[in-house]
């Protein structure tokens, strides 16, 4: 464990911590010190009630940046080299009903080899 000094609002703090967290911490108590700062009359507020303030303040914003976006259908992919050069429908139509047509006949002759029971 370690001990970290913090001033905030013009008062030291003295805290626990992980070892290694210190500049963390550290980092922390400014944020909450600029946030107390920047309150408008401060004066008139206790310790506390100030520090509450900045605690209340800090936690909006933390929950404001965690709501999700509002999700959004993901971009159409941009067409890949292959879809972009396929042919046309219309273009491949009669060499696949020529096909149909073989496998057809095909079918058939197999059919007709087949012996009856």
């Amino acid at each position: 464990m370690s001990n970290v000094q913090l001033t905030i609002a013009g008062r030291s703090y003295s805290l626990a911590c992980a070892a290694g967290e210190e500049n963390h911490i550290r980092k922390l108590g400014a944020v909450i010190d600029a946030r107390l700062s920047s309150q408008p009359n401060r004066g008139a507020q206790s310790e506390v009630r100030s520090l509450l303030f900045a605690a209340l303040l800090l936690a909006d914003e933390l929950e404001n940046k965690e709501e999700p976006a509002v999700p959004s259908a993901p971009p159409a992919p941009a067409p890949t080299a292959e879809q972009s050069a396929a042919p046309d429908v219309a273009e491949i139509a009669e060499p696949l009903e020529k096909i149909a047509d073989l496998l057809e006949s095909l079918a058939s002759r197999l059919e007709e080899m087949k012996p009856n029971p």
